[in-house]
C-alpha cells in the first residue's frame, strides 16, 4: 500500500491510531498532498476559478478519455487492472453525478475545490485514501496485476509440464489458505474441548447443579444468567464488559446467557479466541447508550420495517411464495445485533407466547393465502416451545395442503443444543411427506468457536431422520478476518450444516461496533470463497434491504456506489428486486468507512496489507 509505506517510512502513519483527532491533524495534510501529486491533472481543474457545473463537465471529460483509453486493446493490457479500472470510472462518474448529489445531500466535487483551494471543509483521510484509491484504480495503478505461471520456457507442446507447473502453484496457494485457517482454534479442537470440560465444571459448581442436570435444556432455561455478579464467578470480565451488562440490566435491556453458552467463553477476558462468542451476548456500551437514546426519543428500531410487510400480526411477508409466522416472540438468550431485539422485552419472557386470538388469526391467514407455499417459523426462536405447542402450531400448519415447506429458525443448536432431543427431532421428521412437504432448520453459526461436539450431536439428531441443517450467518467485526468465515463453512459442512447465507450486517447505528464495510464482504465471496470447492462456498453474500427483503451482492446490477461521504463512508443505492410490480423507492445505505475498517483490523493484530484488493469491491 503506496501511502502506507511512505507515511509509516516517514514515521507519520499508524493504522491503530487513525481514530486519534492529535494524531490525524499532523498526518491528514500529508494525505492530502499525496492524493493531489498522484493526480496533478485533476488538481488543476479543481483549482480553476469556474462556477461548479463547469468544472463538473470538465471533470466528466477527464473520465471520459480514461473510459477511451480502456476501451483500446493496448491500453492496461493486465486484465486484472482492466477490470477495476472499469469499475473505478463508473463509481467515480456516480459520486460526481449531480443526481447523486440530490439523493445523499453530499457533493464530493463541492468538498474536492474547497480543498483545493484551502477552503474551510469537513472531510475526514478515510474519505481521501477511498477517493485516492479509486483514482489509482481507474488508472490501472492497484499494485494488484495478475501474477501468472511463466510457461514461456516450455516446448509448444509439453501440456504435462505446464500442468505439473501449475499443480505445484496450486500447492501453495492452498498451502496458505490452509495456514490462515489454522490460525483461528475451533470448538472441535481437543485443546479446546478440554478447557471447555473445565469451563462447564465451574459453571455446574457455582450453579450448584449436575452433570445430569446440565443436559436438560429446561434445567438451562430455568437458569440464564441474567446477574452480572453471577457471570464473574463463570469467567472473568473486563470493566468496560460488567459496565455495559450492569446498564443494560438496569434498563431493562433483554440480557440474558444460556449456562451452556457462558462454557463456551475463555476464562481469561483478553477476546483472544473467544471473541465473537462474548460480542453475541455481551453488548458494547456504545450500543447500550444508543438504544437508551432512541427509546427516550421515541426512535423507531424496527430497522426492517417490518410494521410494514405484516398483513395481520405474527406474520412477516416480503416474497411471493414464503412468508415467516412467529408464535414464540423470546429466545433462550439474546443476541446484541438481532434485526429483532428491538420487539423481545425479556429472555424468556413468560408473556411472548402469542395469544390464542392472534395464533388462530395468523393461521387463518395462511389458510385464505395458498400462493404462500413455504413457512418461516421464527420469532424469537420457536424452539424453546415445549413440544405440545409446536406440535400443535406446525400441525396446523402441514394441515394445509400449499404448504410445501416449513422452516424453523432457531439458534438453538448454537446456544443451547441440548434442546434438540430424540423426541424433538423424532417430531418435526413427523411432519416430512417426501415429494409433498420438506421440513429444514435454519440456524445461526457465526465462528468456528461455536461449534461443539453438543452441537455437532444436536445436528446428528436432525440430520438422521432426514431434515436438513442450514446455516444464516451475519458478517460482522468478529468473522471478517481472512479466510475467518472460510473456515466456518469448512467446519459447518464437516458436521452436517449447509452454508446458506452470509448477511451484511444490519446499518442500524446501535450496532456500529459490529459492521464491516460491504466491500469486505464481497471481497470474501470473490477472493477467498472462490478459492475452496464448492460444497464450502456455497453460500450467497446478501444484504437486507428494509421493507423490501434481500438484494444478493454478487449481482452487481443490484447495486451500486453513489457517493462518498465526507467521513469516507461509501453511499450504496440498492435496487429492489419487486421494482417490476411495486411501487417500491430504492434503498440508501451509508456503510462503515473502510479507513476505520482497516484501523480495527490493525488494533486485532492483522496486516492491512493483505487486505489492499477490498477497496475496488463496490
Amino acid at each position: 500500500m503506496e501511502i502506507i509505506d511512505r507515511l509509516e517510512k516517514d514515521g507519520v502513519l499508524n493504522y491503530a491510531h487513525l481514530k486519534n483527532p492529535v494524531y490525524l491533524k499532523t498526518t491528514f495534510p500529508i494525505l492530502v498532498e499525496t492524493f493531489w501529486s498522484e493526480n496533478p491533472v485533476f488538481y488543476q481543474l479543481m483549482l480553476q476559478e469556474a462556477d461548479l457545473e463547469t468544472i463538473r463537465k470538465r471533470v466528466f471529460n477527464y473520465l471520459g478519455d480514461f473510459e477511451r483509453k480502456n476501451l483500446i486493446h493496448h491500453h492496461n493490457a493486465d486484465i486484472t487492472n482492466r477490470n477495476i479500472s472499469r469499475r473505478c470510472i463508473q463509481v467515480l462518474k456516480n459520486i460526481f453525478s449531480i443526481r447523486s448529489e440530490e439523493l445523499t445531500g453530499h457533493s464530493v466535487l463541492e468538498s474536492l475545490t474547497d480543498l483545493a483551494h484551502k477552503r474551510k471543509g469537513m472531510v475526514s483521510a478515510a474519505f481521501i485514501e477511498d477517493l485516492r484509491r479509486i483514482f489509482l484504480g481507474m488508472k490501472g495503478k492497484t499494485g494488484l496485476g495478475r501474477k501468472v505461471i511463466a510457461m514461456d520456457h516450455f516446448e509448444q507442446d509439453d501440456h504435462r509440464a505446464v500442468a505439473r507447473l501449475r499443480s505445484k502453484t496450486l500447492n501453495i496457494v492452498g498451502e496458505k489458505i490452509d495456514a490462515r485457517i489454522s490460525k483461528y482454534p475451533g470448538g472441535l479442537d481437543d485443546e479446546v474441548i478440554r478447557k471447555r470440560a473445565e469451563n462447564r465444571d465451574r459453571v455446574i459448581k457455582v450453579l450448584g447443579a449436575s452433570s445430569k442436570e446440565w443436559n436438560d435444556w429446561k434445567w438451562q432455561c430455568r437458569n440464564i444468567v441474567r446477574d452480572v455478579s453471577v457471570l464473574e464467578k463463570m469467567i472473568r470480565l473486563t470493566p468496560k464488559e460488567r459496565m455495559a451488562i450492569e446498564r443494560a440490566v438496569g434498563n431493562s435491556l433483554p440480557f440474558g446467557i444460556t449456562p451452556y453458552y457462558v462454557s463456551l467463553m475463555d476464562y481469561e477476558n483478553g477476546r483472544f479466541h473467544d471473541h465473537a462468542v462474548r460480542a453475541q451476548v455481551i453488548p458494547p456500551i456504545d450500543y447500550v447508550e444508543n438504544v437508551l437514546l432512541s427509546k427516550e426519543l421515541e426512535t423507531d428500531l424496527d430497522f426492517m420495517g417490518e410494521k410494514d410487510t405484516s398483513p395481520v400480526d405474527l406474520v412477516t411477508r416480503r416474497y411471493p411464495q414464503i412468508a415467516i409466522f412467529k408464535p414464540y416472540n423470546t429466545c433462550a438468550q439474546i443476541c446484541v445485533y438481532c434485526q429483532r431485539n428491538w420487539e423481545i422485552t425479556d429472555v424468556l419472557d413468560e408473556s411472548a407466547k402469542a395469544s390464542e386470538s392472534k395464533l388462530e388469526s395468523a393461521l387463518q391467514w395462511f389458510e385464505e393465502n395458498p400462493e404462500v407455499t413455504e413457512v418461516l417459523v421464527t420469532g424469537g426462536d420457536p424452539a424453546v416451545m415445549n413440544d405440545s405447542m409446536t406440535r400443535r402450531v406446525l400441525g396446523r400448519l402441514a394441515e394445509l395442503d400449499h404448504i410445501r415447506r416449513i422452516r424453523i429458525g432457531t439458534r438453538t443448536p448454537v446456544v443451547l443444543p441440548m434442546r434438540i432431543t430424540d423426541e424433538y427431532a423424532k417430531m418435526l421428521a413427523g411432519f416430512i411427506e417426501p415429494g409433498r412437504r420438506e421440513v429444514a432448520v435454519m440456524t445461526h453459526f457465526e465462528h468456528l468457536y461455536e461449534i461443539t461436539p453438543e452441537s455437532v450431536r444436536a445436528v446428528r439428531k436432525l440430520r438422521s431422520r432426514g431434515i436438513p441443517v442450514y446455516n444464516q450467518g451475519v458478517f460482522t467485526m468478529e468473522n471478517a478476518r481472512r479466510f475467518e468465515m472460510v473456515g466456518l463453512r469448512k467446519a459447518l459442512r464437516s458436521i452436517g450444516v449447509d452454508p446458506y447465507y452470509t448477511f451484511n450486517a444490519k446499518g442500524k447505528e446501535e450496532t456500529r461496533a459490529y459492521r464491516v464495510p460491504i466491500a469486505r464482504l464481497i471481497q470474501e465471496q470473490v477472493e477467498e470463497a472462490r478459492l475452496t470447492p464448492g460444497l464450502d462456498r456455497c453460500d450467497e453474500a446478501v444484504f437486507n434491504i428494509p421493507r423490501i427483503g434481500k438484494s444478493y451482492l454478487r449481482a452487481g446490477h443490484d447495486h451500486e456506489v453513489i457517493m462518498l461521504l465526507p467521513d469516507g463512508g461509501r453511499v450504496y443505492e440498492f435496487y429492489p428486486w419487486d421494482l417490476e410490480f411495486a411501487d417500491t423507492k430504492t434503498y440508501l445505505h451509508e456503510d462503515v468507512p473502510i479507513l476505520d475498517f482497516l484501523a480495527e483490523m490493525s488494533k486485532r493484530g492483522e496486516d492491512p496489507d493483505e487486505y489492499r484488493s477490498i477497496w475496488y469491491h463496490f
